[in-house]
């Protein structure tokens, strides 16, 4: 059986350093690809291309450049394309996927923004989008499911922690996600140090 008819469910255990790096126009025709499939988020589409089709970087390697791109000020999603790109074709590399991630959504919108100023107000339409946002949810909920499996195949227990400390703290207590974070990075980074070093004495 060819690897490209294996289950889509198994992930790749193959490092993103044995992958031939692909070019310019690779990266932004993929981003694009995403963008435009992307219909109630990217990221969903952005993991299976990267993690699953392609095979650019494992499931470990996506969820900690996610992790870092989560971290900085911006998109989530945009800020994963610059990093991914810079990582693999330098600076270029990283235009290239801003590029396609945003050129072809960008170019829709502005047509189905005209359109919208004009039909906004009919009550089908209406309806459309709240099922269409429903939809978005289930994807968002799916692809968080699927980027915490190396996380409880691993069963650290301050990961686990710290990931529900941190939902606990955003989502049910509303504490500024600021001040969430000022907490949550040097806490992680800490106590991810602290486990390493243990490790390797």
């Amino acid at each position: 059986m060819s690897p490209d008819s294996a289950p889509a469910a198994q992930e790749p255990d193959i490092p993103a350093a044995r992958v031939q790096p692909p070019g310019l126009l690779a990266l932004f025709l993929a981003f694009a690809r995403m963008s435009l499939a992307g219909f109630g988020g990217v990221l969903v589409f952005a993991r299976r291309a990267i993690v699953e089709q392609h095979r650019w970087m494992t499931a470990d390697e996506f969820n900690e450049t996610f992790a870092l791109c989560h971290f900085l000020p911006g998109p989530n999603i945009v800020n994963l394309s610059m990093v991914f790109g810079a990582r693999l074709r330098g600076i270029a590399g990283g235009i290239a996927a801003f590029a396609g991630l945003l050129l072809p959504p960008t170019l829709i919108m502005t047509v189905l923004a005209i359109i919208y100023a004009r039909f906004g107000d009919v009550e089908v339409l209406s309806r459309i989008l709240a099922g269409i946002s429903c939809a978005a949810v289930g994807l968002l909920i799916a692809v968080v499911f699927r980027m915490m499996t190396p996380l409880l195949k691993r069963m650290e227990p301050i990961a686990l922690l710290l990931m529900l400390g941190v939902f606990l703290a955003i989502g049910v207590v509303r504490l500024p996600l600021q001040a969430v974070l000022l907490v949550a990075i040097p806490v992680s980074i800490g106590a991810t140090f602290l486990l390493r070093r243990k490790v390797a004495a």
